[in-house]
């Protein structure tokens, strides 16, 4: 039995139940993981809300870390007794224990706690795919991302400066500006207190950005647009404010001949070497100190209302961890 935080109809935080539900046994291509830390993301929250359609009842959580306990049938990258990290579709890491397809369980190298795994499985992979596999980016270009002291920010800024690439970050206090100052963003505006696209087009000398990186959604869009250079491109890659409404694409035309893409983490790693390559890519950064996970929040498995009610009223920073 293990311990599991599950929806049964789509809502507010306070629809979560814990029960117990049975672990069983892995099948062909499956794996049996113990996990002794859990992600937190936005994600979590579109699905637990309805933006994103599950069935229920339905156990929440995109990622996770832990031991294997146990591997299946044509199973060969991992075995019993690994220590192992992932982020993987379907949703179901809100557990103490879990059975779920192997490909894209990656084995977790010793210098990267459990709880640093955790964090950084969907975020990290989120920020590899975003500059490395969505648009080419090189040293000395410029980036605006937004929400950049937040989980998946914080490593972009750290990535980015790894990468000698220029990173702008948008954040709501003073305080998250400082936090990403601090892990890497040459630049960090407060949306809250100033005039954030024309602080942009200073920042860049009224030339635009080469790309933007946009999970916020609908409050940002149009100023993400306005701060893109000719031939830049936008990546929408999340609706933290909301989703996008719908757009004219002639807009694209009339404002330089953007590009615009709305990918998703688990297209890229969807295919099972292409999985273990990008996070082979991540875990590397991480053990050679060229980014940091800091984890600043961490709630029993028993407080997951709790840790969504913070997560949503973005009084989170770095990363939040579910320790079950």
């Amino acid at each position: 039995m293990a311990k599991t935080a599950i929806i049964e109809e789509p809502g507010g935080p306070e629809n979560f139940r814990i029960v117990d539900r049975e672990v069983g046994e892995p099948g062909p291509g499956e794996i049996r993981i113990r996990h002794e830390a859990c992600g937190l993301n936005f994600i979590d929250v579109y699905q637990r809300t309805g933006l994103y359609p599950l069935q229920m009842p339905q156990a929440l959580g995109m990622e996770a870390a832990g031991v294997v306990e146990a591997v299946g049938e044509g199973v060969t990258h991992l075995k019993a007794g690994d220590r192992a990290a992932y982020a993987s579709a379907p949703p179901g890491a809100y557990t103490q224990a879990r059975v779920m397809k192997a490909a894209q369980v990656c084995p977790l190298p010793d210098g990267i706690s459990f709880e640093e795994g955790a964090a950084m499985m969907l975020k990290g992979l989120t920020v590899q795919y975003l500059f490395r596999r969505t648009t080419p980016i090189a040293r000395g270009d410029t980036v605006l991302f937004h929400a950049a002291a937040g989980g998946v920010g914080l490593i972009a800024c750290q990535w980015a400066k790894s990468e000698g690439i220029r990173l702008i970050g948008t954040a709501g206090t003073d305080e998250k500006c400082r936090l990403a100052l601090d892990h890497g963003a040459e630049a960090c505006i407060n949306y809250r207190t100033e005039d954030w696209a024309a602080k942009v087009k200073e920042l860049t000398g009224g030339k635009g950005v080469d790309v933007v990186m946009d999970a916020v959604g609908a409050d940002t869009f149009e100023g993400s647009l306005n701060s893109l250079k000719p031939l830049g491109m936008m990546i929408s890659f999340g609706n933290a404010s909301g989703p996008v409404p719908p757009f004219n694409i002639g807009v694209l035309g009339q404002k330089g001949s953007l590009k615009i893409t709305r990918p998703t983490l688990f297209t890229h790693i969807a295919d099972h070497a292409t999985c273990q390559q990008m996070a082979k890519d991540l875990f590397d950064k991480v053990t050679s100190g060229a980014v940091r996970i800091r984890i600043d929040q961490r709630f029993a498995l028993e407080d997951v209302a709790e840790a969504h009610r913070a997560l949503e009223a973005r009084k989170t920073t770095g990363q939040t961890v579910l320790l079950p």
